[in-house]
């Protein structure tokens, strides 16, 4: 089993709470979109974060490291982590009256967030492989689901 560090434990809660925050802000997206496609697929990305957060929370389990129950400043403010929070927030904000697009331009800034903190935690040289594995292919399943919301805010 590979040494876990500090690092390591920041990088699981930051991305736990991030994929938290992301579910709540897409249910929240899905409610105040008028398209019913739309609806539907960010519905479907709600579940998807609430799943990469369940997922990233067992693997986490396995180091010792509990996500849910360590509220430390590092954990819960983090600079990522709040940055991501207050993207989902303003999206609240843009819910009510506003547009298909306007919406999604808030996802999009949720998901480029999410991506730079993915990215900041899979330059850590102390991730475990198996962990590095996990938060590589969550990190592409963003990735795809940013350059779809980019795409079809082109088209709204």
């Amino acid at each position: 089993m590979a040494t876990i560090t500090g690092e390591t434990a920041r990088a699981y809660n930051d991305l736990v709470e991030i994929n938290k925050t992301a579910a709540k802000g897409y249910q929240e997206a899905a409610e105040g979109v008028s398209s019913p496609d739309l609806k539907s697929k960010l519905s479907e990305l709600s579940q998807q974060r609430a799943k990469f957060a369940a997922e990233l929370n067992q693997h986490a389990s396995q180091y010792g490291i509990s996500p849910e129950n360590e509220s430390t400043i590092e954990g819960v403010v983090a600079d990522a982590a709040a940055a991501v929070h207050r993207g989902w927030i303003n999206l609240k904000s843009v819910v009510t009256g506003q547009d298909d697009s306007a919406i999604l331009g808030e996802c999009e800034t949720g998901d480029a967030t999410a991506l730079s903190s993915y990215e900041t935690a899979l330059k850590s040289t102390e991730l475990p492989v198996d962990a590095r594995s996990v938060i590589q292919k969550q990190h592409g399943e963003i990735l795809s689901a940013k350059n779809w919301i980019t795409q079809q805010k082109g088209t709204r």
